[in-house]
């Protein structure tokens, strides 16, 4: 009994860690139009920011300051917003697939950068040994599990928040205003390509926070972490929960990595060890299914975007 709720702590703190991540592309895709295929690249660059910020000195690596968990949490927002300005400064002039193109092709690089980057990232074997925030206060991994999954409850409640409140003020309509009409909202004297940026790099701060406290529940950090299936999985929480929408997000996320992590389990259990790894692409097709069909019948995922109209405005029934 104990081992099935540690299990269930452990998924819902991931599938917390994925929700601030959606929200992050939400605020790209769902509420400014931004097409951002590179979302596992900043993924990277706020977990190995944490991982440098946090982890204990090594001589042959440069890094590991051992500061706390909080300033690493800081360390992981200020370098993915740094390398998202940097992003955006270069991308933001592009429009739809032209820009998945480019920070596509920006995650990859990232990826091989810390792959490669040995002195930096250890290469392939990957950042070992970096503490969990108040590990030693428990007895049980099902303690800590308990206690991380209430950290992520909080932090995506504040991510949330914080959320609703600017996305509901008059930069938030902003943003829907250029996401529904760019050259309307340029004729009303709105400076579309600071708005975009801004958009883009409070997006990818988001995806860098939730790369820290990925490291951070697990202690460990590599370059496999961070495949372009994981863009593909946060892109399918958005579309099915709701694009537009931060509680769609959230749900998408859940749903998504529960789809995700029991096809996984039934593939270890059901399958003998020589197909397990031909079996393992079938997770792929079901998430593949799963975007599609909701595409196809449900375009505007479980919690839709709530349609708001001017005051006094009349709506067509038909």
């Amino acid at each position: 009994m104990m081992g099935y709720v540690s299990y269930l702590s452990f998924f819902l703190t991931l599938a917390l860690i994925y929700g601030i991540a959606t929200m992050g592309l939400n605020m790209q895709w769902g509420f400014t139009g931004l097409f951002n295929a590179g979302v596992v690249g900043f993924f990277a660059i706020g977990g190995y920011a944490y991982a440098i910020v946090i982890g204990p000195d090594r001589p042959d690596l440069v890094g590991g300051f051992e500061l706390p968990f909080v300033i690493g949490l800081l360390g992981a927002l200020a370098f993915s917003a740094l390398a998202a300005l940097i992003v955006g400064l270069a991308t933001m002039r592009l429009r739809s697939h032209y820009l998945a193109i480019s920070t596509f092709g920006i995650a990859l690089t990232i990826q091989l950068v810390a792959l490669n980057f040995e002195s930096l990232t250890a290469g392939n074997l990957g950042l070992i040994g970096l503490g969990r925030p108040l590990e030693d206060a428990f007895d049980t991994p099902l303690g800590f599990n308990l206690f991380y999954l209430g950290l992520m409850v909080v932090a995506t409640l504040v991510v949330y928040g914080a959320l609703q409140l600017i996305l509901h003020s008059p930069w938030g309509r902003v943003l829907r205003a250029i996401r529904e009409d760019e050259e309307a909202a340029i004729s009303l004297g709105k400076n579309v390509s600071r708005f975009r940026l801004e958009a883009f790099v409070i997006g990818c701060s988001l995806m860098g926070l939730a790369g820290a406290f990925y490291v951070g529940s697990i202690g460990y950090i590599s370059p496999f972490d961070f495949l372009p299936i994981v863009t593909f999985q946060i892109w399918t929480m958005l579309i099915l929960g709701g694009s537009g929408n931060n509680r769609g997000a959230i749900l998408g996320a859940i749903v998504v990595w529960g789809v995700w992590t029991s096809s996984g389990w039934l593939i270890s259990t059901v399958l003998p060890p020589a197909w397990q790894v031909r079996g393992a692409a079938s997770q792929v097709i079901l998430i593949g299914l799963i975007l599609v069909l909701t595409l196809l019948y449900r375009p505007r995922g479980l919690i839709g975007e709530r349609v708001t109209v001017s005051s006094g405005a009349k709506l067509n029934d038909r």
